[in-house]
């Protein structure tokens, strides 16, 4: 449910407020028609009650990107969906302030992740929202920084005295509850080349989807790929003094409590295709994109196992962030049916489907090969030497 106006001035009153805080954790199990109707025989307006649920249920949800500061904040639907996870936020926040920038602006704060991961770290945050709704509810979600303002206005409406600039751009467009994503970065509000003309003078750091055409990215910037626990979910690109010198191309790999970098001055050349070996590596979202998997099979003594194949193969067992790990078992038939009658005769009812070079939908191949059994596998549809193999594989257990 995205927040009206109507029903976002109800919710910030006291009345709103307080039953907001004082409703019970909320768990998608419970009864909600019970829960209502308790709500209204207690004498809560039908609109009120309605609303205070929604941002309950947001609550929740978003715990998973800021912990238990989402107890304490409010959101909107697009706001939390485009919101930047607080781990990653934080991150952010800490160029800032290696680079010594006091003033800080977020130009297209949303709800307000970023601004508030800043705020946190003692900069004075200028927060720019152009939608009314979300820019009171990031002046919400940042009232206790004291040294941290929320604007409502245009990114490019607004004069700035400040040290650098975050940007994060909208890079959707909804009409009538409909979202649809912007592919022309001239069509993001603010459009990239207002970004590309403060970064001349001011340093700044901008938010991009990691699908981002990597034409876009200017020169002597640095391009930062970020995945999430397995999940690529940003590229962030820095200019000016946010820019670490040497770097130009970096996937940070977040796992949990831990975060691991590799970076290069460069995308690194691929290294030569081998044999098929006793492993199988994955490489992480993110050192895709940057185009580190050279820099990583060198460092591992890895080959590819086709030529624009982001798989990498070795006879010997290793372990890094950057990758996931399968020792190959055997090779199945490629054809469906022969692979239906492999699978059967192993008793496989589970099986985890990873393709990569292959134009088949994995969801609509395991419903044709009709799995019965109790034993559950992975398979990997691929390109080895240039030729489809479908490999039968089991995951590296890793180290603690």
């Amino acid at each position: 449910m995205q927040v009206e106006r109507a029903e976002l001035l109800e919710l910030l009153s006291a009345d709103g407020l307080r039953l907001l805080d004082n409703l019970p954790e909320w768990r998608e199990a419970d009864d909600i028609v019970k829960v209502v109707a308790d709500l209204r025989a207690a004498g809560h307006p039908a609109g009120l009650v309605a609303t205070v649920l929604s941002q309950a249920k947001l609550r929740a949800k978003a715990a998973v990107k800021f912990g238990e500061f989402a107890a304490h904040m409010l959101f909107t639907t697009a706001g939390l969906e485009q919101a930047t996870r607080l781990s990653v936020a934080a991150l952010h926040a800490g160029r800032f302030t290696q680079a010594g920038l006091t003033r800080v602006a977020d130009l297209g704060c949303g709800i307000g992740g970023d601004a508030l991961a800043l705020s946190s770290l003692d900069r004075e945050v200028t927060a720019v929202e152009a939608d009314e709704v979300t820019a009171a509810i990031a002046s919400y979600n940042l009232a206790p920084f004291p040294r941290a303002t929320v604007l409502h206005a245009r990114a490019e409406d607004v004069t700035l005295d400040v040290d650098g600039i975050w940007f994060d751009p909208a890079r959707r467009h909804t009409v009538a509850g409909t979202t649809t994503r912007l592919h022309d970065p001239q069509a993001y509000c603010p459009p990239l080349s207002f970004v590309w003309d403060l970064a001349a003078h001011t340093p700044l750091g901008v938010k991009l989807g990691p699908g981002t055409d990597r034409s876009v990215i200017p020169p002597h910037s640095e391009a930062q790929w970020v995945s999430v626990d397995g999940n690529l979910v940003e590229l962030a690109v820095w200019c000016g003094s946010l820019a670490r010198s040497g770097v130009r191309r970096a996937a940070l790999v977040i796992r949990g409590n831990s975060h691991h970098e590799l970076t290069g001055e460069s995308d690194a050349a691929d290294v030569p295709v081998g044999p098929l070996g006793e492993y199988l590596y994955e490489p992480d979202g993110a050192v895709i994109r940057a185009r580190q998997i050279g820099a990583l099979a060198r460092t591992h003594a890895a080959t590819m196992i086709s030529d624009g194949i982001a798989y990498l193969t070795s006879d010997r067992q290793f372990h890094s962030p950057f990758v996931r790990g399968f020792r190959v078992l055997e090779q199945l038939p490629g054809d469906e049916r022969h692979l239906r009658q492999a699978l059967a005769a192993r008793r496989i009812g589970v099986l985890d489907i990873k393709k990569r070079g292959v134009g088949i939908d994995p969801a609509a191949l395991r419903k044709r090969l009709r799995l019965k059994g109790d034993a559950s596998a992975t398979v990997v549809m691929t390109r080895v030497g240039g030729r489809h193999l479908t490999l039968l594989v089991e995951r590296i257990t890793e180290p603690q």
